[in-house]
């Protein structure tokens, strides 16, 4: 699990939009919370509570941060069979003399 320290985050409040009424509307229940070091910003507004919204944000903000932190694997290119290319080749020849017999002989 990632440990955030309380000096590396800014928490702001704001008031949420959409539907919810006059609590809603009249409280600043909304909460975005950025990540000073990296720069994420985190946004949380379903809750009419603001701890709820404060908590979930804080778990995306960890999501993100883990995201983050993921090392993609490098691909490791495999050789093709011996079989599967004289396969495909052979599909080829077929192919091309299909067409060689197609076009008018002059």
């Amino acid at each position: 699990m990632i440990e955030i320290k309380d000096s590396e985050i800014k928490v702001e409040f704001y008031r949420a939009s959409g539907p919810g009424g006059q609590h809603r509307n009249t409280t600043d229940s909304a909460v975005r919370i950025r990540h000073l070091p990296t720069g994420i910003v985190a946004n949380a507004s379903e809750s009419r509570s603001q701890f709820q919204n404060r908590e979930v944000a804080m778990e995306r903000l960890k999501q993100a941060l883990a995201r983050m932190e993921r090392k993609i694997k490098k691909r490791i290119s495999t050789r093709v069979p011996k079989r599967a290319k004289e396969n495909r080749l052979s599909a080829k020849k077929i192919t091309s003399e299909k067409k060689r017999l197609r076009s008018t002989i002059d």
